[in-house]
Order: C-alpha cells, then structure tokens, then sequence
C-alpha cells in the first residue's frame, strides 16, 4: 500500500462534497469548520464547483475529485461531510490521473465509497476527519479527535487508539448558527468491550461504514477477489440512519455465507449512534439499541469468526469523538494489552 506525501501547515487542502454538498444548505458549521482547518491545523482550504452545489451529478463530483488530485499545489483532499449516493461517482473516476498524483483523501460515512476505491489502487486513505462533523463540531473542536486527526494528517507512524474519556452521539440543529456556540451534552466514558482471540494480529484496515459496505457487496463492482483480504483487519460502523440489529447481523451473516467474514484477523466495530436529532431516544432506549447491536454482531463473529478478536465501541465513526484510522494501513491489536495502534 501507498502512504501519500503528507501535508504541512500552509499548504493548500482541497474541501470537496463528492457525496452531499450539505455546505449549500448547512453553511454556518461548514464555514466554522473552514476557518478551524486555518486556525487550528494552519491548512489553506480550498473550494471546488461542486462543494457547495446542491444536487450536482456525479460526473461533476467525479470531474472536482480529479482536479483536486490533478493540482499540483493541492497538499490533501479532505470531505465536507458524507451522504447516501456516492456510489454512482465511482465509474466516473480515472485511476490512472488519481494513482499519478498521489494524495491523503479523508472523508466518512458514505465517503466509505472512495476509501475503498483508493485502496483498490493501492492508496491508504483515512477514515474521519470529515470537515462538518470534526472541525465544525458544536462549540469547540474535541482534543481527542484533533489529536487524532493532527497525528494522521503531519505526523505519521504509529498511534495508539485510545478509549474515549467522555462521548456524545447527541447534537443539535445545524440550521440555527446560535446551536454552533454550545458545547455538545458529554457522557462519561465506557472502555471498549473486548471479546474472542488471545493473539496479537496486525493486518491492513479495510471496512467503513456497515452500511456502504453493504451497498459494496449488493453492486458487487468495487471489490477485490475475496482472497485478497486475507488478515486484514476488518473495521465497521453505522450511520445515523441507526440501522436495526437484525439488519446488522444479516449484513455479516451475508459476508460470513460469502466465505468473507472469515479471512478477516480482527474486528474493530465502532460505537454505535443510538441517538439522532430525527430519531431522539431515551437514555434507556440508546442503551438497549447499542446492546441489541452489540450482541448481533458477537452472535455473527460466533457463528462464523469464533477466534478472532473483536474489539467494540472503538470511537471511529459517527459519534464524538471521531477517530481517524488509515483506510488500507497497518493496524494491530493486542488483546492482552488490550491496546490498538494504528499506522498513519
């Protein structure tokens, strides 16, 4: 796998929304998210014509991804947000412009698409860091996730995840600037649960969002032949569409029948989001939905995985903080540590 050249403070990043351009309706955590990449990071962002363009084509997302990668004065490519169709960009993307001009490209959620076309070419691309979500988080960026995302993007070499002290999977309405002042309600933290094998495993990182993967299998256009997977370690998390446990179980089931799930050292599962604005829970509904999926998926990793590590809650997805781990990087756990670092 290839590791990009990594930006320095200064430099030129390109923002694009090659799933939703969410900036054209949500501007105000977009913009505060443009001016902490500044403040914070020290990076130049850089607009694209489909960044803030509300249902632009997939060719025109595809035509802004190539001319992200294309300029040589852009350092990175990061997202704005993720979305629900980015699947329909990929056929429009030329391989060989994007492994000619090698850039770190972060993005979640839906962006799951392009992580797994990248590391199709033999790209390591990484996973978080979106722009909304992180830079523009209600009140004041979270130290875990900068951190994080600082050692993914300047550093490089190993890190080590580490559980989150305090977490939210709350918010509050983007479309009211005033919201954008409060800090998010935190919880304290839980650890992660950890389950299944004794051995220490490092394997390269493949997975993403449960439910794009899905939609991966289903469109059965964008994988590598089941083989070559062999030892990687297997990443997952769901969305705020909260999917149910019996559609997460099945999911693996499929990928367990499929004589996928099995080739895979490990599991990272991140924490699930049991609690959206659309969608508001209980304290005792969240803790029963993140519990039913819990058990669905050690019920599948039973079924078909018995003797790998399993490591859940890991804060890599939709909720706060948000972890950055390596798309196609290195990654290894070790269970009698209980410790998981991952290579930037």
């Amino acid at each position: 796998m290839l590791i990009p050249p990594r930006p320095r403070p200064g430099d030129r990043v390109a923002v694009l929304s090659p799933a939703a351009a969410l900036p054209a309706i949500l501007p105000a955590p977009f913009d505060l998210g443009l001016q902490r990449m500044a403040d914070e990071l020290g990076l130049v962002p850089v607009e694209y014509a489909t960044t803030r363009k509300w249902g632009s084509s997939p060719a025109e997302r595809a035509a802004d991804v190539h001319a992200a990668f294309a300029d040589p004065t852009i350092a990175a490519v990061m997202t704005s947000i993720g979305g629900n169709d980015q699947i329909k960009v990929l056929p429009h993307l030329d391989a060989d412009l994007i492994r000619a001009n090698l850039k770190p490209f972060y993005g979640l959620s839906d962006n799951t698409n392009l992580c797994a076309y990248l590391s199709n070419l033999g790209i390591v691309s990484y996973y978080g860091g979106t722009v909304m979500t992180v830079l523009g988080r209600y009140g004041s960026t979270n130290p875990h996730s900068m951190e994080a995302l600082r050692a993914a993007l300047f550093d490089g070499g190993w890190y080590e995840l580490r559980p989150a002290e305090r977490w939210t999977d709350m918010g509050k309405d983007w479309a009211d600037p005033a919201n954008l002042l409060e800090e998010p309600e935190m919880f304290p933290g839980t650890g992660w649960q950890w389950h299944g094998g004794a051995d220490t495993v490092e394997g390269d990182l493949w997975g993403g969002c449960l439910e794009i993967v899905d939609w991966n299998l289903r469109a059965a256009r964008w994988l590598r032949p089941d083989h070559e997977y062999d030892g990687h370690v297997l990443f997952l998390e769901t969305s705020e569409e909260m999917p149910s446990a019996s559609y997460v179980y099945e999911v693996l089931m499929c990928l367990g029948e499929r004589g996928l799930l099995q080739r895979f050292s490990a599991l990272l599962m991140g924490r699930p989001k049991g609690w959206e604005l659309e969608h508001q829970t209980t304290p005792q509904e969240r803790t029963a939905y993140v519990e039913a999926q819990h058990e669905s998926v050690l019920r599948a990793m039973r079924e078909y995985s018995p003797d790998v590590p399993v490591v859940l809650d890991v804060d890599l997805g939709h909720t706060d903080p948000q972890l950055v781990v390596p798309y196609g990087g290195r990654c290894r756990i070790d269970p009698g540590a209980r410790t998981v670092a991952v290579h930037y």
